[in-house]
């Protein structure tokens, strides 16, 4: 297993990857924030066809089940913001259970997001498989 050291205690590890077409929701992985002080979710977007209403929003949940819309995290998304990058930073979680969740009406937008836990407790960190970094003090 990786494990990553920082100054910081970030853990990295993607949550959503590129969902089905047209109007399919994509709800992002379940960021267990137990032990950290904050997630922040990095999105790429794809391309994003003309005419796409897309929005970018947080849930949270007391036990990965049942999800709640976090107030004032929405991000509209333009059907020319092809190719960018939008965050979403949640600093200290009101409940354990955190995700990004992308709610697509029309058409299709194709999107990534990755999160990084921060503030951890722990000075090291195990990685989930398949993630791989170095960090370095200059």
């Amino acid at each position: 297993m990786n494990q990553f050291i920082s100054d910081k205690n970030i853990g990295v590890a993607i949550s959503v990857t590129d969902g089905a077409a047209a109007a399919t929701d994509i709800p992002g992985a379940t960021v267990d924030t137990a032990n950290y002080g904050g997630v922040a979710f990095i999105v790429q977007l794809g391309a994003i066809v003309s005419g796409a209403v897309t929005a970018l929003k947080l849930q949270d949940s007391p036990d990965g089940s049942a999800w709640t819309d976090i107030a004032s995290t929405d991000i509209t998304v333009a059907d020319d913001d092809d190719n960018e990058v939008r965050y979403l930073d949640l600093h200290r979680p009101s409940e354990r259970y955190v995700r990004v969740y992308a709610d697509r009406a029309t058409q299709n937008a194709t999107m990534t997001a990755t999160y990084a836990l921060y503030g951890s407790r722990s000075a090291i960190l195990a990685q989930p498989t398949g993630t791989e970094g170095v960090a370095v003090a200059g």
